[in-house]
């Protein structure tokens, strides 16, 4: 078994590590998806509140929201978003959904969240992708934890008409609750290239975007999501695979959102002692620590940074400039930053 399983399974809940006093700093989760981030208990009160019934041991339900750990790769990481996305199909259900995602990052010692889900996939029973976002908004406006949504787009061969709703959508919504946009999905199936458009839109409208890359494919998608203008990344590891790649991310400020334990689990590296972000950070790269799928990949943002304490020596001060990073790189306006770091 692995060593990262291993050290998973060990009772580490605790929120300090060596010199790392955790309780003590503002964290901040850039990357953060909803549908893959709803709490076992939010999961139980949706089907009540739909008239689900529920015939499912706690222990069966988590098998079909969290990956084993014989997960192979992304394509079956995906699998686990389908049953919790039929839960998100009405407007009261999306709204509770995210306020009980940033009640519980609030309890976690979360300053500021971003939130990204795609409207696109909330359409099955009448709502439109607009009805969606503003029931997401809803939610959002119920907590005093300050936070923002990011619209993503979905990778596929067939949903481009979708994908370009969901712009014009963050147009309507941005800086009513809509921070961003991302593309999101299965990248080594639909490659970055294909998607310019999106983004050539969103430079038009003047809509800040983040773009999944990076992780199931090579260099060429970061490559790609650099010549579209993105100043942020989602995961962006195999950047260390090209050194061009490392100076062009290093050279131009760019932030990478990395998600340790998720990239564990799709197998891109097998052991959290090969995860290279002190190879990034070498090479002058930002780097932000986040979750990406709470349930999962059964983690949080204290876990992250608690496992990578652990593994490579950071101590408070590396910590700090993790979260200092990612306030930085937060799609949010230069006094709310200030405020942030005050915080921090």
């Amino acid at each position: 078994m692995r060593r990262y399983r291993e050290y998973i399974v060990k009772e580490r809940r605790k929120s300090s590590v060596k010199n790392v006093n955790l309780d003590n700093i503002g964290l901040v989760d850039l990357h953060l998806h909803l549908d893959g981030s709803l709490s076992l208990e939010t999961v139980k009160e949706l089907m009540c509140m739909q008239g689900i019934k529920n015939e499912n041991t706690d222990e069966e339900l988590l098998k079909r929201l969290q990956v084993s750990h014989e997960c192979k790769d992304l394509n079956e990481y995906l699998e686990k978003f389908e049953y919790p996305l039929t839960l998100l199909q009405t407007g009261e259900a999306l709204s509770f959904a995210v306020y009980k995602l940033i009640e519980e990052l609030k309890s976690e010692g979360i300053i500021y969240a971003e939130i990204r889900f795609a409207p696109q996939l909330h359409t099955k029973k009448g709502m439109s992708q607009k009805m969606a976002v503003e029931a997401a908004v809803r939610g959002l406006n119920q907590s005093s934890l300050d936070a923002g949504l990011i619209l993503c787009c979905m990778r596929g061969n067939d949903n481009h008409a979708e994908n370009m709703e969901t712009v014009e959508t963050a147009e309507k919504y941005l800086g009513k609750g809509v921070v961003a946009i991302d593309l999101a999905g299965a990248e080594g199936l639909f490659p970055t290239k294909d998607f310019r458009d999106i983004f050539e839109l969103a430079r038009e409208k003047h809509i800040p975007f983040t773009i999944h890359a990076g992780e199931a494919d090579n260099p060429t998608s970061v490559e790609y999501a650099l010549k579209f203008g993105a100043k942020r990344i989602g995961h962006g590891v195999r950047s260390v695979e090209n050194a061009d790649t490392l100076k062009k991310l290093s050279y131009g400020g760019i932030t990478l959102e990395l998600c340790p334990t998720s990239n564990l689990n799709t197998n891109i590296y097998e052991n959290i002692n090969e995860y290279p972000i002190k190879k990034l950070m070498d090479a002058g790269v930002k780097v932000t620590i986040n979750t990406d799928n709470m349930m999962v990949s059964g983690t949080d943002i204290k876990k992250e940074l608690t496992m990578l304490a652990d593994t490579f020596g950071f101590d408070e001060d590396d910590i700090i400039d993790f979260e200092r990073n990612a306030i930085m790189a937060a799609f949010t306006s230069a006094s709310h930053k200030e405020k942030l770091l005050r915080l921090l």
